[in-house]
């Protein structure tokens, strides 16, 4: 869904610096922490040769490790993964947006030139993209081979983000391809470069109530935007979201076992108290693992 910042913002009143603190809402009872980071995601694959050498081709990856059917793929230089594939036989691709669960991966580049080389690369081999300005971020969407859904992203500077009361301004503006390029100041595309992290995951849910329950309530993300039609944005630490939830595909079925889709998302805490933390606020909370109402799993660990 593309909502323009005129549509969701015009007579809302003036906008505001967002200082540190001067938005979002915590969770009732426990909240995570604000050093907080988000690990690689695991993905359920049709072809592995196929996948590998598009999310080398394309977004630059390279190949960390290889153990029978599945591959760590990461930055340029890096040792930790952004991505695992694992491909499972009689898997089948799906159509974007016909399931819960996984709406898309969003990998985060260190600063805008580095995105602006991506964009150049893009043009380059003739790879198709959607674009946004989010007015925190500027953003690229891909879909990989499966039709699994990927964004990549550089954020503007937390100087420049502004709220309304105590939410977060986001939107979904059009992107200044020419003044994103021009960034790049004429520097080749050398792959994913090091700094790349994954930066937030978003899903689409049956029920934002039923999904703001679990991730707000009982996981302990703070509320960040809520103002966006059908959507709900999360964090800790006065991010703009590190998980974002829509009812985009509302009434979809979640994805079977035979299908391409994101086998588990996982979030890096600081020690191993904070892990227990999280344990015991969802099982407070009445839910037993840490799989959501749709069937998405998360691992959270050290």
């Amino acid at each position: 869904m593309s909502v323009s910042s005129h549509d969701m913002f015009d007579g809302a009143g003036a906008p505001q610096p967002a200082l540190p603190g001067s938005y979002g809402e915590a969770p009732p009872r426990f909240r995570l922490p604000e050093a907080l980071r988000l690990g690689p995601v695991h993905l359920q694959v049709s072809n592995l040769d196929r996948s590998v050498a598009w999310y080398a081709g394309v977004l630059g990856l390279t190949e960390l490790s290889r153990r029978g059917d599945v591959v760590a793929l990461g930055a340029v230089g890096a040792s930790e993964p952004l991505v695992i594939v694992e491909a499972r036989p009689g898997t089948k691709s799906v159509r974007p947006g016909s399931r819960l669960g996984l709406y898309h991966f969003a990998i985060l580049m260190p600063d805008r030139p580095a995105l602006g080389r991506f964009v150049q690369h893009l043009a380059d081999i003739g790879a198709r993209a959607g674009a946004a300005d989010h007015l925190v971020s500027e953003a690229l969407y891909l879909q990989d081979p499966d039709g699994l859904g990927i964004e990549v992203y550089a954020d503007r500077p937390r100087s420049t983000w502004q709220r309304l009361g105590r939410e977060l301004m986001m939107a979904t503006d059009p992107l200044d391809f020419p003044a994103l390029a021009a960034a790049a100041r004429g520097e080749p595309w050398s792959g994913m470069p090091p700094g790349t992290v994954m930066g937030h995951l978003h899903l689409h849910v049956g029920d934002l109530a039923e999904g703001a329950a679990f991730y707000h309530a009982a996981l302990g993300l703070d509320r960040i935007v809520w103002r966006y039609p059908g959507a709900l944005f999360l964090s800790a630490g006065g991010y703009h979201h590190h998980l974002g939830t829509n009812t985009w595909a509302q009434g979809a079925p979640s994805p079977r076992e035979d299908e391409a889709r994101l086998l588990s998302w996982n979030m890096i805490l600081p020690t191993v108290a904070d892990v227990a933390a999280v344990q015991a606020s969802m099982a407070g909370a009445g839910y037993e693992g840490m799989k959501d109402p749709w069937g998405t799993r998360l691992r959270v660990s050290v």
